[in-house]
């Protein structure tokens, strides 16, 4: 066997994950994890920062020829495995040189501080434009310098080849090879990706490479059962197929959205299945769903997102189902037939959940506003939806393998993050991943107004109060992002607009194509912003000329988020770099998740203000948000943690390599 080939089984020696404490092992976890949420990290890394800047001077006033010397020593140290801390500082102090003068940006302070969080393992939280991209770089090189391979995972492609391109004149002066991953590569660009010293990709594009190089592997489990196989002569050349060398070390970008938001979101290897008989089965359900009453055939929880049917509604099913054989002739399976095309109706919709384009429907996800044309809805799910539009209906397909990214990541032997909204998960960064982390000061000092929430009885009332704050801030020359939560909501508010004459643009999944030339305009001055919380990643809203005189840039939450830290996200878009800035939450108790998660607190704040045309806000009022905010990540955190569970034994019960 080669040596690359033997480099590329590595990736089958992987260790897995550590299974979630229990009991008392449990108890001594969160300990350690609270201890370790009091230890003043930033303020260590900071000391460390203030030893990188006192080494500029010995930098700045060196040779080139003196660098690249330079960078040899420390590479070798580096490779070594044997550096100290001294040897760190004076590896960040050399590159922060090096990028000045490569690409004409020299890392800040808090950068440093930034760097040094997230090559001790942390999740690094930098608020929106303090350089995480360049931030990245020094932990990144000092990877690559190890001779094992790092990933830098993004959020989409594009990001990952800008970021690719623009680090790439720092790495090489550094020695090292540099790479990027896109949808449309061949499995032999991809193995040339991965063997470079720096491989930037997307969370779905490496989950997704690992899920096919284990298929390829087929029963060999390690490298040593791929040596015995080869000597027997009775092994495949998988080796040949593998793409990946490993999960060494990974830094993720936007951390909170890929380890948190998408952790349980299951990535899935799969071929197709045809089964006419079972596409005709999903158009008979939803036309017997659609003849069902809820609360008298069928129970309806829309804070667990559950339908159940009654004794009534299982008589009616058997009735309108008893001609029809087939899948049919099995009263469970027809249940959970007509159970999946209620889900469909009453708990999935059009333009919130998904979208329908091109006679076909294509998921939005609710976290970022984005069409996900390569994702579907599992357990039938997804063609019960196709059903009830009466669009082509694309059978279930047969599973071949699949993983979710909470376990995909919990396999690297090295990993941090780096996002602008950090802190509220700290506990679930923790006891998932094991990551502490530290939030980093701003370069300069934040100057955002936070104004106080708006709350109306009324979701009328609301759409009028926002419309009324965006004229005002309009006619003031300053620019207005408006958040929404769902296409259906920001192309509703845009009626509004539309109807008193205000000129604006719309960023949601249905108008995706345009969001570069959206957001780049987003800042300049009077202009008005609709859009879905896709605005909150991965771009870069500019103020215009004469816009921070005039106050900068005004952000509106139009419907508050089952979490807080996505709102504080939103938030984020406004007040860069020290620039001015205000934001303000303008919400009703008509709002969906309020209703589902504090059903009975909101029936008594409508009998006390039901009647009301003007804002409610008081303590009262606003704890209420906060409770059904905290329920919901409550919620969200459990199902995490038990997908973790199940994670866990997958790979005892059904993995490929077991516990070892």
């Amino acid at each position: 066997m080669s040596s690359a080939e033997t480099i590329r089984w590595r990736t089958m020696d992987q260790h897995v994950a550590k299974a979630p404490p229990t009991g008392l092992d449990a108890i001594w976890d969160s300990a350690v994890g609270l201890g370790g949420r009091l230890t003043p990290r930033t303020r260590r890394y900071g000391c460390m920062a203030k030893d990188v800047l006192a080494l500029e001077e010995e930098f700045s006033s060196a040779a080139t020829s003196k660098l690249r010397q330079e960078v040899e020593d420390l590479r070798a140290v580096f490779r070594r495995n044997r550096d100290t801390t001294a040897e760190l500082c004076r590896a960040f102090a050399l590159l922060r040189e090096v990028a000045s003068r490569q690409i004409g940006e020299r890392p800040f302070g808090v950068q440093l501080t930034g760097a040094f969080a997230l090559h001790y393992g942390c999740v690094a939280e930098m608020a929106t434009g303090e350089g995480k991209t360049l931030t990245a770089s020094l932990p990144t090189t000092i990877a690559g310098w190890r001779g094992r391979g790092c990933h830098v995972i993004t959020v989409n492609d594009y990001l990952a080849q800008r970021d690719a391109e623009w680090m790439a004149a720092i790495y090489r002066f550094c020695g090292l090879h540099v790479a990027f991953i896109e949808q449309s590569m061949s499995p032999e660009d991809r193995r040339r990706a991965y063997s470079a010293d720096i491989t930037y990709c997307t969370n779905k594009e490496v989950a997704a490479d690992y899920l096919r190089d284990r298929l390829a592997m087929g029963r060999i489990k390690n490298l040593s059962s791929a040596l015995l196989s080869r000597i027997a002569g009775t092994g495949p050349r998988a080796a040949q197929r593998v793409v990946q060398r490993g999960l060494e070390w990974a830094i993720v970008d936007e951390a909170d959205s890929i380890l948190v938001d998408e952790a349980v979101t299951p990535l899935i290897i799969s071929g197709q299945a045809p089964n006419n008989e079972q596409i005709v089965c999903y158009r008979q359900a939803a036309e017997i769903a659609a003849q069902l009453e809820a609360e008298t055939d069928y129970n309806l929880n829309l804070r667990y997102r559950e339908i159940a049917l009654t004794e009534r509604g299982k008589a009616r099913v058997a009735a309108m189902a008893g001609h029809l054989g087939g899948l049919w002739k099995g009263s469970r399976r027809g249940e959970e037939m007509v159970t999946q095309a209620l889900s469909a109706k009453d708990l999935f919709h059009r333009d919130k959940h998904y979208v329908v384009e091109n006679d076909k429907v294509v998921i939005v996800d609710e976290f970022t506003g984005r069409l996900m044309p390569d994702r579907s809805w599992r357990d039938g799910l997804h063609p019960a939806v196709e059903a009830k539009e009466a669009v082509t209906i694309n059978p279930s397909k047969d599973t071949y393998a699949r993983i979710s990214f909470q376990r995909f990541f919990r396999m690297y032997r090295k990993l941090a993050g780096m996002t602008g909204t950090a802190k509220e998960a700290r506990r679930e960064f923790w006891q998932i991943y094991h990551l502490p982390v530290a939030v980093i000061p701003t370069n300069r000092p934040c100057r955002r107004v936070n104004l106080p929430p708006m709350v109306f009885a009324d979701d009328g009332d609301k759409w009028r109060a926002v419309v009324r704050e965006i004229s005002e801030i309009h006619a003031a020359g300053r620019p207005v992002l408006v958040g929404t939560r769902s296409v259906r909501a920001s192309e509703y508010l845009s009626g509004l607009l539309a109807a008193e004459g205000l000129p604006h643009q719309v960023l949601n999944a249905m108008h995706h194509r345009e969001e570069a030339q959206i957001v780049a305009q987003a800042g300049q001055p009077g202009k008005v912003t609709v859009a879905t919380n896709m605005a909150g990643r991965g771009t870069d809203i500019k103020l215009g000329r004469g816009v921070a005189a005039a106050g900068g840039l005004h952000v509106i939450s139009a419907e508050p988020n089952e979490s807080a830290r996505i709102d504080r996200q939103l938030f984020g878009r406004c007040a860069r770099q020290g620039d001015p800035g205000s934001a303000q939450a303008i919400i009703s108790l008509d709002d969906e998740f309020v209703s589902r998660y504090c059903t009975t607190a909101v029936k008594m704040l409508r009998k006390r203000w039901g009647s009301s045309r003007h804002d409610i806000s008081s303590f009262l009022v606003r704890s209420v948000f906060h409770r059904a905010q905290g329920r919901a990540e409550a919620a969200a955190l459990r199902q995490r943690k038990t997908v973790m569970k199940t994670d866990h034994w997958l790979d005892e019960q059904l993995g490929f390599a077991g516990i070892e």
